[in-house]
């Protein structure tokens, strides 16, 4: 398998005024990320999210350890060839319009096509930005900055998206789309790194996830090994007649919370007293896992 994203022992320490100690921001944290993996980085603010992708993308050097993008180090240029990248807040140049900035996109990064302009248009029109593709973009709201950035990077052809927060801003609509393009980009074989606060984001997209706290990676998991860790369903249904084993929880509503193994009897009695089945799923979600975590590291 190629190596993608390697990450090394990586430490990175702010300095402080002459009365503080200095900051660490990440403390020898190491990482592999094989070509063609979808990986979520997640954990709540300060965690070292964003420091460990300025210094992947070469914006910041570390105070320690190695980092290497498909076998070469950062610090080579060569490194961020094929790489598109996408901040939290995009700093975009005011002046030009959407189709302005992918163009300059695809001169920067020597990405070759028949027809530049169309090659454009068609990222624009799939991001919903090609009503507004010669507007400035002065004024865009976040979410158009952000569909904008997102296009510049998906236009240029990466074999590697590094995204920080990259559904930030966006409406639902935004999110459903964007959510769909990045799971095409994967099944096509891209590789992507990104954060994220909304966890039910990351359950969509990612092959596997880690959880950083603190400047440290506590764990890496799939989400498959997170669902295999636990033994309880959470079952919904609608109906009007009583269940044993649920609760009603509003008008017609009802849910039990039960082990795996009596999950085919509680359904068989849904069944029968004529309910309709709405969900079930397991109890265990990352959003839970994250928390479990958390409160396990601040007992400590």
């Amino acid at each position: 398998m190629t190596i993608a994203i390697e990450i090394r022992d990586l430490r990175k320490t702010y300095p402080r005024n002459w009365a503080a100690p200095p900051c660490e921001a990440l403390r020898g944290i190491s990482l592999e990320i094989g070509q063609g993996e979808a990986f979520g980085f997640i954990g709540p603010n300060g965690a070292g999210k964003s420091t460990t992708i300025k210094l992947l993308t070469g914006a910041m050097r570390p105070s320690g350890g190695s980092l290497s993008l498909f076998g070469i180090e950062v610090t080579s240029p060569d490194a961020r060839r094929g790489l598109g990248y996408v901040p939290e807040n995009p700093n975009l140049p005011d002046y030009l319009n959407p189709l302005e900035i992918l163009s300059m996109g695809l001169a920067l990064h020597g990405c070759r096509v028949t027809n530049p302009k169309r090659h454009c248009m068609n990222w624009l029109e799939r991001f919903g930005l090609d009503d507004v593709a010669n507007k400035i973009v002065r004024g865009f709201s976040k979410g158009m900055a952000q569909r904008t950035a997102l296009a510049h990077a998906m236009a240029v052809k990466p074999r590697l998206l590094i995204l920080d927060e990259p559904l930030s801003g966006l409406d639902p609509v935004g999110r459903r789309d964007v959510t769909g393009i990045l799971a095409e980009y994967k099944r096509e074989g891209g590789t992507l790194f990104f954060t994220s606060h909304v966890l039910y984001d990351v359950e969509r997209l990612a092959d596997r996830f880690g959880l950083i706290y603190q400047g440290e990676l506590k764990t890496i998991q799939s989400p498959n090994e997170l669902v295999g860790n636990d033994e309880m369903v959470t079952v919904r249904s609608l109906g009007s007649a009583p269940v044993a084993q649920m609760t009603q929880e509003g008008n017609e509503q009802w849910h039990a919370e039960l082990s795996r193994s009596a999950l085919w009897t509680l359904l068989r009695d849904i069944e029968n007293a004529g309910h309709k089945l709405i969900e079930v799923k397991p109890t265990l979600t990352l959003e839970s896992a994250f928390m479990h975590y958390l409160s396990l590291d601040r007992d400590k």
